[in-house]
């Protein structure tokens, strides 16, 4: 018989007992009981098991701080790094009278906050100063640094756009001091340099801008230096994007950009630009089998297999704003909207990458980057002239820029609708005309390059510059999450009418209708069990933290800001974070893990704490 038989069958037999009992003894109740004695404690339970760990979180407080060319800071503090064995910050310093990488000593911060954190300087630094010319070749300022182990590279371009730029490798970082090595030829115009995690290749990204006048225009490109031993190899491998000449209209219907002056004669030339000379690579994210490289003003990514070096180019489509809140209207307040025919182009500047289940994931910062280019039309007196702006087939001049030769940008005002489409009534004309009381949009800057779908002279559509988020993608290059309207809403919660700000002026709303916050560094590091991406904001001053630890369920955390915002006052703290760097706890001086910035505007290098509560 079984357990649940016996108890079924017993159950019932007791059930018939107490009916029967009751029915032969029924009478009035009697009175209660003297309550018996209390008895024996009975033994402890077993222990319960443990219960899941509360999300501990983070804090984040300013614990280092320097400033850097007071005079003319403005610049002064770019891209930076971290040299973990000897606590020393490596930072570009495009302000100097030098080409100068600033070497900043950060071993003694300490884990207590400082308590003027506007105005802190309680770091010093030493200037490193670059050569100016390689193989006879005159050098530009610096434009990135990397830093393994006890080598590092400094991307520099050549003065002349006709030339080819190079990296620069000094070893000697782990005693403090950095010795020139050797400098490898790399593409045109080398804007980003970095390692693989293993430390054998240093990759650059070259972007192959045009000369102002589209005369020059090199082609985009990958270079990749092998290291062994810790010994660069003399020459780099050329990675060149020439196999996808011919595929342009295949790459737009995946979502790419390429707009350029193709068909105008400029400067006496007749322009003819191909798919590898308008593809410019901005950023690169490595593991040790492949590096993803961002072609900003391209809208898209490529992945370069590092075993054989092929190239895949993946296209990142566009951002529908209908379904999300946009201010993209500077009147002075707050005013978001949700607008149909309304997309953005994510246009990454930074990214990074991450694993999770093995499989690798690529973060960006969604800046978004219009081109723009003049030249100079200089008459007999040595000024700039617009008649023979002109003859030179240019389309606009300045009397300071000169003459003209090419853009994509424009305002959403200046596009052509269709008569009582959605787009004319909120993008038509001018709001200012109207003092913000119609076509909200109007002053939205736009590409002209996008939106015309047959070729009509009517906009069906209006694409914006970047996405003003930040975006997890999967090695397909789809998206996993994006922060959505995040960090407009979020920062019009806690600044007001002070939101949507400039790096460069205390003016609340003046940025809504161009990129908005403008989000442009980023960094990724691990705190406890949790991955975070840190990501900050190129206008406003202010850094977001997420929790990315699955990224298919990433969370907002904080958000923290260095920056006085007072209406038309100076520009006092951090402002427009140009790079980060994240520092793990064990090689952090505070023994909590940092996250490093350098402020472009402000020209200085903040640190901050990232502490588990």
């Amino acid at each position: 018989m079984s357990k649940s038989t016996f108890f079924s069958k017993t159950a019932i037999a007791l059930a018939i007992t107490l009916s029967i009992t009751g029915c032969a003894l029924e009478g009035d109740d009697g009175a209660d009981g003297v309550a018996g004695a209390q008895g024996e404690t009975g033994a402890d339970g077993l222990d319960g098991a443990d219960g899941a760990d509360a999300n501990a979180g983070i804090e984040l407080s300013l614990v280092g701080r320097i400033q850097l060319n007071e005079n003319d800071p403005e610049g002064a503090a770019e891209i930076v790094q971290y040299h973990a064995a000897t606590n020393t910050i490596y930072a570009i310093n495009s302000a100097a009278d030098e080409p100068t990488v600033e070497v900043i000593d950060a071993s003694s911060i300490t884990s207590e906050a400082v308590s003027n954190p506007l105005t802190a300087n309680n770091m010093t630094s030493n200037a490193l100063v670059l050569p100016t010319t390689q193989d006879g070749v005159e050098l530009d300022g610096p434009t990135s640094v990397a830093v393994y182990g006890d080598l590092m590279a400094i991307a520099v371009p050549a003065s002349a756009k006709a030339n080819n730029g190079f990296v620069l490798f000094y070893n000697g970082l782990d005693t403090s001091a950095p010795a020139f090595m050797k400098a490898v030829e790399v593409g045109n115009l080398p804007d980003m340099v970095t390692f693989t995690p293993d430390g054998t290749k240093a990759i650059a990204a070259n972007e192959g801008e045009p000369s102002g006048d589209y005369n020059i225009d090199p082609e985009g490109s990958i270079s990749v230096i092998t290291i062994t031993d810790s010994i660069p190899a003399d020459t780099a491998i050329a990675i060149d994007f020439t196999d996808f000449n011919g595929q342009q209209e295949t790459l737009e219907a995946q979502g790419m950009h390429f707009p350029n002056p193709s068909g105008r004669t400029i400067n006496g030339t007749l322009i003819d630009t191909s798919v590898a000379q308008d593809l410019e690579p901005e950023y690169i994210t490595a593991t040790n089998e492949f590096a993803y490289v961002a072609l900003q003003e391209n809208n898209g990514l490529s992945i370069v297999d590092l075993s054989d070096y092929s190239v895949e180019i993946v296209g990142l489509g566009f951002k529908d704003w209908s379904q999300y809140q946009l201010d993209g209207m500077e009147d002075g307040t707050v005013s978001f909207g949700q607008y149909e025919d309304v997309y953005g182009m994510y246009m990454p500047d930074t990214i990074a990458s991450f694993e999770w289940k093995d499989a690798t994931f690529i973060v960006s910062a969604n800046e978004g980057d219009a081109r723009e280019y003049f030249f100079d039309t200089l008459n007999a007196d040595g000024e700039q002239d617009e008649d023979l702006c002109e003859a030179a087939g240019g389309v606009d001049f300045d009397d300071d820029d000169g003459c003209l030769s090419y853009t994509d940008e424009t305002q959403a005002r200046r596009l052509e609708y269709a008569p009582g489409s959605n787009l004319e009534t909120i993008a038509g004309d001018d709001p200012e005309d109207d003092d913000f009381t119609s076509y909200p949009l109007g002053r939205l800057t736009v590409t002209s390059a996008l939106g015309d779908s047959d070729d009509d002279g009517e906009y069906e559509a209006i694409y914006a510059y970047g996405a003003r988020s930040f975006t997890i993608w999967d090695a397909n290059g789809l998206v996993v999450f994006d922060s959505g309207d995040d960090f407009e809403r979020i920062t019009a919660s806690i600044h007001g009418d002070a939101f949507n700000n400039n790096n460069d002026a205390n003016e609340g709303d003046s940025r809504s209708a161009n990129k908005g916050p403008e989000p442009e560094a980023l960094t990724i590091g691990v705190v406890g069990d949790k991955t975070y991406a840190f990501i900050g904001l190129e206008r406003m001053g202010g850094i977001f933290v997420y929790d990315i630890t699955n990224p298919y369920s990433a969370e907002f955390v904080d958000y923290v800001i260095n920056r006085d915002l007072t209406e038309d006052g100076d520009i006092i703290g951090d402002s427009a974070p140009e790079g980060m760097v994240f520092v793990d706890a064990d090689t952090s001086p505070t023994g909590n893990a940092l996250v490093i910035i350098g402020n472009e505007i402000s020209g200085t290098v903040s640190v901050w704490q990232v502490a588990e509560k």
